[in-house]
């Protein structure tokens, strides 16, 4: 077998890539990824068996919460940049290894590589199905997925300054779990709950981080059309890098448009100071395969959701930043102050042509928790006098598979006395729509960016309290929720760890659940996949 995936929602027949990831990795970036993520293992046997000061060792924390991130679906192609990784974190290893005395570590802690022929060699002997055990590979990788979601948005908060050391250990302790085999299945069902305890932290640090530095999400109308100035697409999810290259571009001529999950940019007051920030151009990320090539101007991809571009023309005006990565596309890194130059993709704007537009009008956004709060009288009485009969939670990621239109036609069926709560990029299923309002309330209260499954967290639990209720799931409150990669996993895990039951998950279920891990997961917690349109909302509504 040359590779061996699972962790995204499109993996091959829903069971595993095996040749070539869906996403377009390829044998040797899938063999490299699991190198890495065995290697950081490593480094958590070190800390953990050797009982080191996590708050003593800031650069290790740092790289860790890296390498996770580089190996999210969609987020580094670059073999190169990967390998140049892996060097780095077994020279950290090793240093760290210096500090402890008279422990004996396992293979990971020791393992040496050369050059890229051993890494591949050591690389497949490691990866997935290193574990032999089904049920016990179901769950160390559901823990794994739930740890490269949490370590995103604990990177993100961290480029803003915000940071938990606590988070940084449980990181450490829960992969070094995932080497250690005298664990049982109870023991790591009770681990990955623990997983979603974390999970809930590092939303929440992120939420501070994002309000703190840039203001709370308010009510917006974001623009989707496109003006006559040449343009700069941002992609992904980082604030700090939209920042650097707002100020950058300030009073040079050049438009800042946003792309995918860069659209709830819009709602924080920071950024509504600057004259070119012009819009949002495009859907969700997949889309970018037919969008970009209208766009005309450079493309800057700040965390994952890249697709490998189909034409050079598209590749040559792609540029990378943070843990993201593509193969011969200029990578943008920061100095030691965090600062990073942008003046390429300024210069190489100028020369483009203005984007063509292929949408017009405005969507509305910015209902995070602190906004809906604001609006919590209006909705409360809604609910009362029965305006208002249910929520539809349906956060979470898009994707391609045409199941996904599923999506799309449960929000147009909805009845109309009901409210979609959403963030992420499962959003632009159904937020263009004319679903209408309840009474001044928008149909579809869009909270932000993926990490922003917080905010409705807050909103629910802040709902809870206000109709004075003892369990989460006494709310008129429903979860159908998309996913698609290991930031939704997080989410998931953070949700079940808040005691929030009979989610329904789609379009497909995980292909790493195992028969048994699934089954716990039903039975449980009430987790299922989604059927029909119509029937489904019957389901939900009671009928």
């Amino acid at each position: 077998m040359s590779m061996f995936c699972y962790q995204c929602q499109e993996t091959a027949k829903g069971t595993g890539c095996e040749v070539r990831g869906v996403c377009g990795k390829n044998e040797e970036v899938a063999k490299l990824q699991d190198l890495l993520i065995y290697v950081t293992k490593g480094i958590s046997e070190v800390v953990v068996k050797g009982k080191l000061d996590v708050k003593s060792i800031s650069e290790v924390n740092h790289e860790v919460l890296k390498s996770l991130f580089i190996t999210i679906t969609n987020a580094n192609f670059d073999g190169d940049a990967i390998e140049v990784q892996i060097n780095k974190m077994i020279g950290l290893r090793n240093e760290l290894k210096k500090q402890v005395h008279g422990v004996t570590f396992g293979d990971a802690a020791a393992f040496e590589v050369s050059d890229r022929p051993s890494m591949l060699e050591k690389a497949s002997k490691v990866g997935v199905l290193s574990t032999e055990n089904e049920d016990v590979r179901s769950l160390r990788e559901m823990i794994i997925y739930g740890l490269k979601g949490m370590a995103a948005y604990t990177h993100h908060a961290l480029n803003i300054g915000k940071e938990d050391i606590d988070i940084n250990a449980f990181i450490y302790e829960a992969l070094d779990a995932t080497l250690n085999d005298s664990l049982s299945a109870d023991d790591l069902v009770a681990l990955t709950l623990k997983t979603g305890e974390f999970g809930v932290k590092a939303m929440a640090l992120l939420d501070e981080a994002n309000t703190s530095k840039y203001g709370n999400p308010e009510i917006t109308s974001v623009n989707i059309g496109v003006r006559n100035n040449p343009g700069i697409l941002i992609s992904g999810h980082d604030l700090t890098d939209l920042e650097q290259l707002m100020e950058q571009t300030k009073d040079t001529g050049v438009d800042v448009y946003t792309h995918g999950e860069m659209l709830p940019a819009h709602y924080y007051p920071f950024f509504k100071k600057y004259d070119n920030f012009a819009g949002n151009y495009g859907g969700s990320w997949w889309q970018q395969v037919t969008e970009f090539e209208p766009f005309n101007g450079p493309i800057l991809f700040t965390t994952n959701c890249i697709v490998p571009p189909r034409s050079e023309e598209i590749r040559k005006r792609i540029f990378t930043s943070g843990a993201s990565g593509y193969p011969e596309c200029p990578h943008i890194t920061a100095d030691e102050n965090g600062k990073k130059d942008f003046s390429e993709i300024i210069a190489m704007a100028k020369q483009c042509k203005p984007p063509v537009e292929i949408e017009s009008g405005s969507i509305v956004g910015g209902f995070a928790h602190n906004q809906v709060f604001a609006l919590a009288d209006k909705v409360v009485d809604a609910v009362k006098s029965g305006a208002i009969k249910k929520f539809f939670v349906m956060a979470g990621c898009d994707g391609r598979m045409k199941s996904r239109e599923y999506y799309t036609e449960f929000a147009k069926k909805l009845p109309k006395d009901t409210v979609i709560l959403t963030a992420g990029c499962a959003k632009f299923r159904y937020n263009k729509l004319e679903l209408g309002d309840i009474g001044g309330i928008p149909r579809v209260l869009d909270a932000g960016q993926c990490n922003d499954s917080y905010s409705l967290v807050v909103i629910a639990l802040k709902l809870k309290e206000i109709f004075e209720l003892e369990d989460v799931n006494d709310l008129p409150i429903a979860y159908n929720i998309a996913w698609y990669e290991q930031k939704a996993v997080i989410v998931l895990l953070a949700l079940l760890y808040l005691g929030v039951k009979n989610i329904h998950l789609g379009p497909s279920l995980p292909g790493f659940l195992s028969p048994n891990v699934a089954k716990v997961l039903v039975e449980k917690f009430g987790i299922a996949g989604i059927g029909q349109v119509e029937d489904d909302i019957k389901l939900f509504m009671g009928e």
